[in-house]
């Protein structure tokens, strides 16, 4: 497909990276994996059982609080948060995070055309550099650059604000792409043409 309803006349794409680069459940539910395989190994709870209720939970009511409820229903000892928490930091996965297929696509035209690509990081940077660590880039890492919004006051508007500063752009050489669930987020006042990923998908 082309792109250059989104590309055209710009010089820059910003890309944030949960739901908007890959699947941020693709993450989830691996560490969810490995964290059932550690309380298999430690406290011998059923691994499968674990992964499933987790599983199901997420997907059913989200992350939040999901810790506490496995705990709960599997008579998890308190101390084993930490373990959970860490997780999200320093986990191998035992898969490869993938890219969204035209997500892919449009990074390697954006590269090919010479424009620049930067990926927005909101959260934790340590949970977030694993992640990255583990995305199957195709060969683009030579081409990104990461900014972390915790630099920035925590604002994903000052970020981006900085960003066009220091490489030289003003707000209609930039496009922004958003995961779903950010389309509607404070990006608005910035009066930077964004979409939603989900439009490419």
């Amino acid at each position: 497909m082309s792109f250059e309803k989104y590309l055209s006349n710009k010089k820059a794409l910003i890309i944030t990276l949960d739901d908007a680069l890959y699947p941020k459940k693709d993450y989830l539910l691996q560490v969810y994996y490995l964290f059932s395989e550690f309380m298999a190994y430690t406290e011998q709870i059923d691994a499968k059982a674990i992964v499933n209720f987790m599983s199901k939970e997420f997907t059913e009511n989200g992350e939040l609080g999901l810790f506490k409820k496995t705990a709960a229903k599997f008579d998890i000892p308190e101390k084993y948060e930490q373990n959970f928490n860490l997780l999200f930091e320093t986990a191998r996965l035992p898969l490869k995070l993938l890219l969204f297929k035209n997500v892919l696509n449009l990074l390697q035209e954006v590269v090919v055309d010479r424009r620049t690509i930067s990926i927005l990081v909101e959260g934790n940077p340590a949970e977030a550099i694993n992640k990255m660590k583990q995305i199957e880039w195709n060969g683009l890492e030579p081409y990104l650059k990461v900014y972390f919004t915790v630099e920035y006051s925590g604002s994903a508007s000052e970020t981006i604000k900085h960003i066009l500063t220091e490489q030289g752009f003003e707000k209609e050489d930039v496009v922004l792409f958003v995961s779903e669930n950010q389309a509607a987020s404070n990006f608005v006042d910035l009066a930077i043409d964004n979409f939603s990923v989900t439009e490419i998908l």
